[in-house]
């Protein structure tokens, strides 16, 4: 328990450093409606992973962790910005337990608002960039940047395309992930270390540290979606039943479930107006099939492989806080 208390303050220390610069990055400016939409998501809160990973990324390989800070708040940028687009697509009306930037302000104006941010995520990494970090630091963590973009976009069209489907594997629902989550957390990492003048066996290390790291984050994150309470989580309980996602645990479930139960998984599954008691009942069967726990025993594993990249890394306080992080997130019950 200490070690959670540890991690979640050095958690808050940094995501006020990083919340700052943010806030200095979206100044309002006309017209006042997209920059209320801008920032209400940000405002929100959140958990800052994301910053954390990048900051103590640079830490971990020498470097200043003031000079990730920019990187730092672009990378969250950028998150924020997905997490718009995001609910636009699964048409989700609640976020972090308020409503969602398109329930609030419309989806025409949560589009642009989502634009915004992703054009000040390479703002901050150019313009805010400290003169001490090299010209060619800052075109790599572009390039990282914008190769995780893209690999977020194919992971969300996945990730829809999915819900129409049946015919989707454990191997899919990885790959989707890798691009959906992990992407973003792979740069993180690899932008922290190339910002701090890290050698590349390191920054490699990191990467597939953060990678396997995320997937784990998004298996979790998808338990916890069947399992959490609505107010602890945020959003509607089996939501991702609803909108017809194939988590690794459907496609578990799928797999084992007999005929009879089938019709019972059809009647809620991508089902937007199943009640609640269908939902219920869904979720009952994913949890009798022992899906949920494969699931839980498969991020385990990925937990194991991420701390293995970790290990060829000097010791460090950054490097045990990182070892910290993966094990705050994974164990979370929101």
């Amino acid at each position: 328990m200490a070690d959670t208390v540890d991690i979640i303050k050095k958690l808050s220390d940094n995501a006020i450093k990083v919340d700052k610069f943010i806030n200095s990055t979206l100044v309002p400016r006309k017209p006042e409606i997209l920059y209320d939409a801008s920032r209400y998501l940000i405002s929100a809160g959140g958990k800052r992973l994301r910053p954390f990973l990048t900051i103590k990324s640079c830490e971990a390989v020498g470097g200043d962790p003031e000079l990730a800070i920019p990187f730092a708040g672009g990378l969250e940028i950028l998150h924020n910005f997905t997490l718009v687009h995001d609910d636009i697509l699964d048409n989700d009306p609640i976020r972090r337990g308020s409503p969602s930037v398109h329930t609030k302000f419309g989806v025409p104006i949560a589009i642009c608002a989502g634009d915004l941010l992703f054009a000040k995520v390479y703002e901050a990494m150019s313009y805010y960039a400290s003169p001490k970090v090299k010209n060619k630091q800052i075109r790599k963590c572009i390039e990282i940047a914008s190769k995780a973009t893209i690999e977020i976009c194919e992971g969300q069209v996945l990730d829809v395309s999915f819900a129409s489907t049946d015919r989707v594997t454990e191997d899919d629902y990885i790959f989707m992930v890798g691009g959906k989550t992990s992407a973003l957390f792979r740069a993180c990492a690899e932008i922290g270390a190339t910002v701090g003048g890290g050698r590349k066996g390191y920054v490699k290390a990191l990467g597939k540290f953060a990678y396997d790291a995320g997937i784990a984050f998004q298996i979790v994150d998808d338990i916890l979606g069947l399992t959490a309470d609505q107010k602890t989580l945020g959003k509607p309980t089996g939501s991702d039943i609803r909108e017809g996602k194939k988590t690794l645990m459907i496609i578990h479930a799928l797999s084992k479930i007999s005929k009879k139960d089938l019709k019972v998984m059809r009647i809620a599954l991508g089902n937007r107006r199943a009640s609640k008691d269908e939902i219920k009942d869904a979720i009952e069967l994913v949890k009798e099939l022992g899906s949920i726990d494969y699931a839980s025993k498969k991020a385990d594993r990925y937990i194991a492989n991420a701390k293995k990249q970790l290990k060829k890394l000097p010791d460090t306080e950054a490097k045990k806080d990182l070892t910290e992080l993966i094990d705050y997130f994974t164990q979370r019950n929101y």
